[in-house]
């Protein structure tokens, strides 16, 4: 190769990622100030409605309120891990809201609030079964928090047929 075509090659590299920096630099981040962001409100939801399936109701209006708690206790479990653990939900979070990200991370083309709960299954499972292990991880961390933060209401434990905890008898000592 000669000289001038990688000094060119070399400098059209710099202009992609100096363009990329900067569409990164304008996307909207998934959560601020400890809150998520319409936009990442959007993408824990739809992830909820692939990963919970059945267990979040089909009819929009009665779903709305479990997602809305879900997505407060989701915002609370984030916001009780340790600070480095939150910067990497929030890169996370920020790729996944972004088009690019959402594309190129989950191959979905359709914005968050326009994916059907199929479309979002889908997704999830190309991750799971990705052979690549980063990729894994992302499906790994999602289903976590999604099943921590919505099983962490005793009110969700019945639907999947757990009564809750037992009484313990009062044994007088010995």
């Amino acid at each position: 190769m000669e000289r001038r075509t990688l000094l060119k090659l070399g400098l059209a590299g710099g202009l992609v990622l100096a363009a990329g920096a900067g569409l990164v630099a304008l996307v909207k981040p998934g959560r601020q100030a400890g809150r998520l962001t319409a936009a990442g409100r959007a993408f824990y939801g739809a992830v909820a409605r692939g990963v919970l399936g059945p267990l979040i109701p089909a009819d929009p209006a009665a779903a709305r309120p479990v997602l809305d708690a879900h997505l407060q206790r989701l915002e609370q479990a984030i916001a009780g891990m340790p600070p480095g653990v939150q910067a990497e939900i929030d890169e996370l979070t920020t790729l996944a809201c972004s088009a690019p990200g959402r594309l190129a991370l989950l191959g979905l083309s359709v914005p968050w609030e326009d994916a059907s709960p199929v479309q979002v299954e889908a997704a999830l499972q190309a991750l799971r079964h990705s052979s690549i292990a980063l990729r894994q991880q992302v499906y790994q961390a999602l289903r976590e928090l999604t099943n921590a933060a919505f099983f962490a209401d005793t009110g969700t434990w019945a639907l999947m047929g757990y009564r809750g905890q037992r009484p313990v008898p009062n044994i007088p000592p010995a």
